[in-house]
């Protein structure tokens, strides 16, 4: 299981990675247009992407 968790950090620290040395102009303007997103809003996608994760891992495991 540690296997695992280790894996799914080093996947988003990856990819993060790669979003800030390819494109760090394109983050800041990002960051800029999700700072004028309400609070709430960004809460409900928060969590509608954290509910996406756990299907996801959910049925990647369950295959």
């Amino acid at each position: 299981m540690l296997s695992h968790i280790a894996l799914g950090i080093g996947l988003v620290l990856a990819i993060e990675g790669l979003v800030l040395a390819l494109a760090p102009s394109r983050l800041d303007e990002m960051l800029k247009a999700l700072s004028e997103i309400p609070p709430e809003t960004r809460r409900l996608m928060g969590l509608a992407t954290l509910a996406t994760g756990v299907v996801l891992v959910w049925i990647s495991k369950t295959l």
